[in-house]
């Protein structure tokens, strides 16, 4: 295999075959390997990357292959979520760890860990143990805390199956259940987390000698691909442990963690040379900066002064910026995320996850159009990881709904439910709603068959529900409970993807609001006897439901998302003022019928998150402090105490996003 078999990744040449035998001391050798695979891995050849893992080390026993393989494999299987394909992730992470544990400095004695309280040099939990190792063995520490991370991530997502307990112990907390298990894979995490923290500090420290020597901003002894794992590490834990809400960061925080996302976003920043400044990476090799072939002067960076995990920062700052942006704020910088994508994407032109990403910059643009086109290309793009595909997929749907083209978003959903298997539910969910929005007799009792499926296709993880798939379930009951009907079913499961947000102002102005009113005004008819609305079933539900998305279309009509992309020549009948007064008007009516709710009590509660936001984007901030406090004060607010009864639908995601946006009105951010 060589690179002329892969035009897009003519910048990089294939490095030999990996010596054998193996030896632990020159276990850095592979290096050149792993990040060649890991080109054709982000380059949409995947089958080609394992290949060459498998052809260089067989048996998975050479440090970095064996990590590396082990990875690969973690993507697969949370890609496809396959018991066979998970439960081999979590067999090759296992093994992985094992290999990097063979590598690491054995301990001291205990007479010496004893001894290393008192002097700081024999202190095995500072800066000097981590000096004190050879680059093999800081590289193995390394390894050994990614491969944790890995294991403990997938054993959380993984399905809870007690018959696959019995055979496979392996799968800890998700497959088990059980406390023990949830602890062994806790004090995993702590370990992964505290072995991060260290050597952090080892290379701040080394920086920090490097300065005070006058030899420059950084200890240029540390190569780069251990540099840019401890940036990996430090970084991707300091967002993860920041995304928990603030109350659960004070309990955090007694055990020793806390997570500072502005630390994070810099580690992470510093692996690619990203600044706010700078349209590329501000990496300056002065040789570099003398060509003017962008391909060959990206190829001189990746090669010589690069580390192996660079470009992953670059997809874990871009999770954030582009994925995770839908449940905070602080830190959010879109345009960073561009210029991150387009470096990328010049390097990986058909690469799967930039062509994502692309998509994904668009929806927060509110150009779902424009993100359709992204998905189709990725579709293109690569076939060896069919269930890549189901990502585009599960996007083109959501988008279509921005579009409000409820066919094209069927022909998504259903391509879901027929290849897919990561929640079959939502995806019967999907297609039945759309159908059900399109109407028509045929139509509705195809809807209805497939509704009549949804709570039988619902999925555990590690022995809970799913919350979208309870939502669904619930809806699903609803409608044939009230013969084969649902108030404004294909925009209210759209509000959920956030797919009001991110359509353009036309399609809002022109096709959602006046959907919405047409509701309105059927409802109207039958204010003064609801009992005659619909054979007396669901009046005050479907009212409430339909302020509710009256009040949201209203807001986005008034307040844009930050991101989006406005026609500066776009003008409409409604004002500004006048669409946020009626959107003010259409919460407060929903909170005030919220008593008179039977089934839906989740309109209620996230009114009061919608209108704390409106009140935001208008300036009061008092205002949406105290509606988004409400919110997570846990007081029942649609009905007494003694009438509530359990959760609402869709809770958890609306206390996620209600506290980051309190944690953005402290900090003076913006809704």
């Amino acid at each position: 295999m060589s690179t002329a078999a892969f035009p897009s990744l003519s910048w990089i040449s294939e490095p030999q075959l990996a010596r054998t035998p193996y030896s632990q001391e020159r276990a850095l050798d592979d290096l050149d390997g792993i990040s060649y695979a890991l080109h054709l891995f982000l380059a949409s050849h995947m089958i080609e990357c394992e290949e060459f893992c498998h052809k260089n080390d067989p048996e998975k026993q050479r440090l970095y292959y064996a990590s590396g393989f082990g990875l690969i494999q973690c993507v697969k299987g949370l890609m496809s979520f396959e018991d066979e394909d998970l439960l081999a992730a979590i067999g090759y992470v296992k093994n992985g760890n094992n290999v990097a544990s063979a590598h690491r400095k054995r301990g001291a004695s205990l007479p010496t860990r004893l001894a290393g309280l008192l002097v700081g040099t024999l202190n095995q939990t500072g800066s000097n143990w981590i000096g004190g190792m050879t680059p093999v063995e800081r590289h193995a520490e390394l390894v050994y805390a990614e491969t944790l991370y890995e294991r403990v991530s997938i054993c959380c997502v993984t399905r809870s199956d007690p018959f696959m307990t019995a055979a496979k112990a392996i799968v800890g907390i998700a497959y088990s259940g059980d406390w023990l298990a949830f602890i062994k894979e806790a004090l995993n995490l702590r370990t992964a987390f505290n072995t991060y923290r260290l050597l952090g500090k080892f290379i701040e420290q080394a920086d920090a000698d490097a300065v005070a020597k006058g030899k420059g901003p950084e200890d240029l002894t540390i190569d780069p691909h251990f540099r840019s794992g401890v940036y990996l590490g430090v970084g991707s834990s300091n967002l993860m442990l920041s995304m928990m809400p603030s109350r659960l960061q004070s309990l955090i925080e007694l055990f020793g963690y806390r997570g500072d996302r502005r630390v994070g976003l810099n580690f992470l920043y510093r692996a690619g040379g990203w600044t706010s400044s700078s349209s590329e990476p501000s990496v300056d090799l002065g040789m570099v900066n003398a060509r003017s072939n962008l391909t060959l002067r990206y190829s001189l960076i990746a090669i010589a002064h690069e580390g192996v995990r660079r470009t992953l920062c670059d997809m874990a700052l871009l999770i954030f910026h582009l994925v995770l942006s839908s449940l905070t704020y602080e830190g959010v910088d879109i345009k960073m995320a561009e210029k991150i994508l387009n470096y990328n994407l010049k390097r990986y032109p058909n690469g799967v996850f930039f062509l994502f990403g692309q998509g994904r910059l668009s929806l927060c643009r509110s150009q779902p159009a424009e993100a359709i086109e992204c998905y189709k290309q990725a579709l293109a793009a690569q076939s060896q990881y069919r269930n890549l595909n189901h990502i585009s997929y599960w996007e083109m749907a959501i988008a279509h709904i921005s579009l409000w083209d409820i066919e094209a978003s069927l022909a998504s959903w259903t391509h879901l439910e027929a290849e897919a298997t990561w929640s079959k539910a939502t995806y019967t969910y999907g297609m039945a709603v759309c159908l059900s929005q399109l109407g028509g007799e045929k139509r509705t009792a195809e809807a209805a068959r497939l509704m009549a499926l949804v709570a039988g296709r619902r999925q555990r993880i590690a022995g809970k529900s799913i919350p979208l798939e309870k939502y669904v379930a619930r809806k699903a009951r609803k409608f044939l409970d009230q013969g084969n009907r649902l108030a404004l079913p294909a925009l209210e499961f759209g509000y959920f993807h956030q797919c009001i947000g991110r359509a353009p102002r036309k399609v809002v102005f022109e096709k959602l609001l006046p959907l919405v009113e047409d509701t309105l005004k059927k409802l109207k008819v039958h204010e003064g006897d609801p009992k005659q609305y619909e054979g007396g079933h669901g009046y005050w539900e479907d009212m409430c439901l339909a302020l509710f998305l009256q009040g949201v279309c209203l807001r986005y009509l008034a307040y844009s998302e930050p991101f989006a992309v406005i026609d500066p020549e776009e003008t409409f009948p409604l004002s500004k003022a006048d669409a946020a007064a009626h959107a003010v008007t259409a919460f407060e009516a929903v909170i005030r019928y919220g008593p008179s709710i039977e089934l839906d009590h989740f309109l209620v509660y996230y009114a009061h998150f919608e209108y704390g936001r409106l009140l935001a984007c208008m300036g009061d901030t008092e205002g949406a402090r105290s509606h988004l406090d409400l919110v997570v004060s846990g007081k029942p607010l649609e009905v007494s105490q003694s009438g509530r009864k359990g959760k609402y639908s869709m809770e958890n995601a609306l206390h996620v996003r209600t506290n980051a946006a309190l944690d953005s009105l402290a900090s003076g951010g913006s809704l």
